[in-house]
């Protein structure tokens, strides 16, 4: 059985850098990236801000959505951040309630 996902945007900042993942669980996820546990991108450019994720019912659905995500403007990506999140605030809170 296929389990569901989640696909997230973290940022460094509002209109900061940003990152698009994928990921089954998301509050272990932003975790990670908010303690700089893996290295790579999100540690580099300090991305620990949770700005906007989807709920998927299913990972390869979810995949398919960051991958398409991925391949968007700049503009477009920080507009669909601000049509959920308008004060980029962290909503690593919420999803962790």
């Amino acid at each position: 059985m296929n389990k569901g996902g989640f696909v997230y945007i973290m940022a460094s900042r509002r209109n900061g850098t940003i990152y698009i993942g994928v990921t089954s669980d998301l509050p272990k996820r932003a975790w990670e990236h908010r303690e700089g546990i893996i290295e790579g991108f999100t540690k580099k450019y300090g991305c620990k801000m949770l700005v906007w994720f989807e709920q998927h019912d299913d990972i390869e659905e979810a995949i398919r959505r960051e991958r398409q995500l991925k391949e968007w403007k700049r503009a477009w990506k920080l507009r669909v951040i601000e049509e959920m999140n308008p004060d980029w605030d962290d909503l690593f809170e919420l999803v962790c309630k």
